[in-house]
C-alpha cells in the first residue's frame, strides 16, 4: 500500500470513529510511524509502506480510533517550541498554559531589580516539567524548583530536563503542594497550573481527558477549589514579600480565586486568545 492510500484510509477510518481532526491525526502517526517530515510525506506519496511499516501504522491508528491521544502514542507534545516525552502518567500540556509562561515573563520585565536577573521560582505539580523547563529555557539564570505529588510524573520531567540540557538547573521534589520544601527557602515566583475541574463538571470534560489523562491533574473537589485553596497559603509562607503566584484556573472560576486572594496585592486575571480567563496572577503583601 502506498503512503497516500494508507493516509487515506487511516482518515476514512477516524472520521468514521468521529475522531476530531482525522487527517491531522492520521498524518502525524504516519509521521511518526515512519520517523520523517511533512515534506517526505508528500514528496514519497507513492512510496509503498513496507510490512511492518504498515502493520505499526495500522495498530498507531487502531489504538488512535479508541480516543486514546495521538501524544500518548507519539510520546511527544510541543510546548513553548520545546519537545516534550508526555506518558499517561501526566497531563497532557496545552497551548493555554503558555500563558503561565508569558505572565511570568511579562511581570520580570516590568521589574528592575535583582530579580529581574536570576528569579527564583517554582513549579507546583509539574507533571511534564512544561512550565519549570519553558522558564528555565527563557531565563539561564533562574533557580527553578519542580514539585508534583507523583513521583512517576516526576521521573517524566527529570527526563524531559535532561534530554533539554537543563537538568542541572532545576531541581526536583516529590511533594504535596509545597509540603516538603525546604521552609527556609523564598521564592520570587510560584506558579501552578492545578487540577481545577469540579467534580460536577466531569461531564463538560473532554472524553480524551476523562479516559486517558491522569486525574489527580484534572480534578479537584466539588467546586475545583481544593488544590487552590491548599495552593495559596503554601505559597503566602513560601513568597518573598513582594513575589508573585501566577496559576492557571478554570474558565468560571476567576471571581472565585480573587476571594479566596483577599488581601494580596495587584490581583488580576489575564485572559487567553479566545478571552476565556485563564491565568490569575497575584503578589505577596
Amino acid at each position: 500500500m502506498t503512503l497516500k492510500q494508507a493516509l487515506a484510509d487511516a482518515v476514512a477510518e477516524l472520521t468514521a470513529r468521529e475522531i476530531g481532526s482525522p487527517r491531522m491525526n492520521a498524518e502525524r502517526l504516519l509521521l511518526f510511524t515512519l520517523d520523517c517530515d511533512r515534506a517526505y510525506l508528500y514528496a514519497h506519496s507513492e512510496r509503498e509502506l513496507t510490512a511492518d511499516e504498515q502493520s505499526r501504522y495500522n495498530d498507531a491508528i487502531a489504538r488512535r480510533a479508541t480516543g486514546y491521544p495521538a501524544q500518548y502514542i507519539t510520546g511527544h507534545q510541543e510546548f513553548w517550541g520545546l519537545d516534550l516525552v508526555v506518558t499517561p502518567a501526566v497531563l497532557i500540556p496545552r497551548p493555554e498554559s503558555e500563558h503561565v509562561v508569558e505572565v511570568v515573563l511579562d511581570l520580570l520585565r516590568a521589574q528592575s531589580n535583582d530579580v529581574r536577573k536570576a528569579p527564583r521560582i517554582v513549579d507546583v505539580g509539574t507533571g511534564s516539567g512544561a512550565i519549570a523547563l519553558a522558564l528555565a529555557h527563557e531565563l539561564p539564570q533562574a533557580e527553578v524548583t519542580a514539585t508534583d505529588i507523583s513521583a512517576e510524573a516526576l521521573e517524566v520531567a527529570r527526563a524531559n530536563a535532561a534530554r533539554l540540557q537543563l537538568d542541572s538547573r532545576v531541581r526536583f521534589a516529590v511533594s504535596d503542594v509545597l509540603a516538603t520544601v525546604d521552609p527556609s527557602q523564598r521564592f520570587d515566583f510560584v506558579v501552578s497550573n492545578p487540577p481545577y475541574v469540579a467534580l460536577g463538571e466531569e461531564d463538560k470534560v473532554q472524553d480524551v481527558v476523562k479516559k486517558f489523562e491522569p486525574r489527580v491533574a484534572v480534578f479537584a473537589g466539588e467546586h475545583g477549589l481544593d488544590m487552590i485553596r491548599r495552593l495559596i497559603p503554601q505559597t503566602a509562607a513560601a513568597l518573598k514579600p513582594g513575589g508573585w503566584l501566577v496559576m492557571e484556573i478554570g474558565y468560571s472560576m476567576s471571581e472565585a480565586v480573587m476571594a479566596l486572594l483577599g488581601e494580596w496585592r495587584e490581583v488580576h486575571c489575564v485572559p487567553d486568545l479566545a478571552g476565556i480567563p485563564r491565568v490569575i496572577a497575584a503578589q505577596r503583601p
